[in-house]
């Protein structure tokens, strides 16, 4: 069954920081930085919105974490699991699917594929 109005506005935190540690692992502030840079400032996370989906995300075994020190300071470095990616596969497709029914409206179509 397909969900009509998908809730995409409250998962792009998650979208941007599973597909960010797709990549790479990185911790909770180089998150931070990363997304507000590869966005060009369009979307600027806090460190308060960061934090909870990332340990919301370890919690439900899409992140995992570790514990590493770095010129004498410790870090928490997070990076993503085989559960993540497949959840990050998952979020992509109804993210690309929403994005191209908006940009259909936008260019004046007059038919969106359902989601």
């Amino acid at each position: 069954m397909r969900q009509r109005n998908p809730d995409f506005m409250n998962g792009v935190p998650e979208l941007l920081i599973l597909q960010l540690l797709s990549s790479r692992e990185m911790y909770g502030y180089e998150l931070v930085q990363s997304i507000r840079e590869r966005t060009n400032e369009a979307i600027t996370l806090s460190e308060g919105a960061v934090y909870p989906t990332l340990h919301a995300l370890e919690i439900e075994g899409a992140l995992k974490s570790k514990r590493k020190a770095v010129n004498g300071r410790s870090r928490i470095y997070y990076s993503i699991t085989k559960d993540g990616l497949r959840k990050l596969a998952r979020i992509a497709g109804v993210w690309s699917g929403v994005t191209r029914a908006v940009q259909t409206v936008l260019e004046g179509g007059k038919y969106a594929r359902a989601l």
